[in-house]
């Protein structure tokens, strides 16, 4: 299947979740839609960052809210590795000695609380990875071909839509307090941000003398203490309407006259 097609595909099953709930599409709809159409269990989603607190954005179940706890908790397991390695982990079966030896504390407890099978794919646009989304089954799993690449389809989506939208706890777009509801934007302009958001962050680490990890929180912290979309800010520090002195907190941005 050609890689346009799958993405159409997966970006249907997605918004048919979104429908389910009557609400806008977010990344709980990813989670939702990855676990209906792959031989898993359950997902979840954490926001992850090297310069701030990681955090879990959303999980379909107990079992996947307990397992994202547990690695950020401990520091270990394959959504910390595949953050850290900027590539898939997958983990088909977690009583191998291997990882027995290698996740010595996660691998038991999350065998205890009903997970045998683990996927963590890095949500990553460019330099730029703002989470991992994680699948697990309750039985020794293989992906193949065809259900790992859809599963890649799945992270790709999830970080389109991270990084275009104010995330609230349960995942899904939440409306700004000063500006409304959140547009009601169309898959197709998601990608349309995408260089947009990078170059954004490439700039404020050229003018801050920050890493490209910190640039993009400074511009999560400002869209989020705004009420403002990150792809809005983004644009504005592009176009050079905005601009950051030098360690200013995300309210004491300046805008250009």
């Amino acid at each position: 299947m050609g890689s346009d097609s799958r993405s159409a595909r997966i970006r249907v099953l997605v918004a048919e979740q979104a429908a389910r709930r009557g609400a806008q599409v977010g990344v709980v709809d990813v989670c939702t839609a990855a676990v209906a159409a792959l031989p898993v269990g359950g997902a979840g989603l954490s926001a992850m960052s090297r310069t701030a607190p990681s955090h879990p954005l959303c999980s379909t179940d107990d079992i996947s809210a307990r397992l994202e706890e547990l690695q950020l908790t401990l520091g270990e397991g394959p959504c910390v590795e595949a953050f850290a390695r900027g590539s898939a982990v997958l983990t088909p079966d977690l009583l191998t000695v291997e990882l027995q030896d290698h996740w010595a504390v996660f691998a038991d407890a999350a065998l205890e609380a009903g997970a045998r099978a683990v996927f963590a794919l890095p949500l990553q646009m460019g330099a730029i990875s703002p989470g991992v989304l994680d699948l697990y089954a309750d039985v020794p799993t293989v992906l193949d071909t065809e259900e790992l690449a859809d599963a890649l389809a799945f992270a790709d989506l999830a970080t389109l839509l991270l990084l275009d939208a104010r995330i609230d706890a349960t995942g899904a777009p939440t409306g700004a307090a000063t500006d409304g509801p959140v547009p009601d934007r169309g898959f197709e302009d998601l990608g349309g941000y995408r260089a947009e958001i990078d170059q954004a962050s490439g700039m404020l680490t050229a003018q801050l003398g920050i890493g490209i990890d910190e640039a993009f929180v400074l511009l999560r912290a400002h869209a989020y203490a705004r009420g403002r979309r990150l792809a809005d800010v983004a644009a504005d520090v592009v176009a050079r309407r905005l601009r950051f002195p030098p360690d200013a907190e995300p309210d004491q941005t300046e805008e250009a006259t």
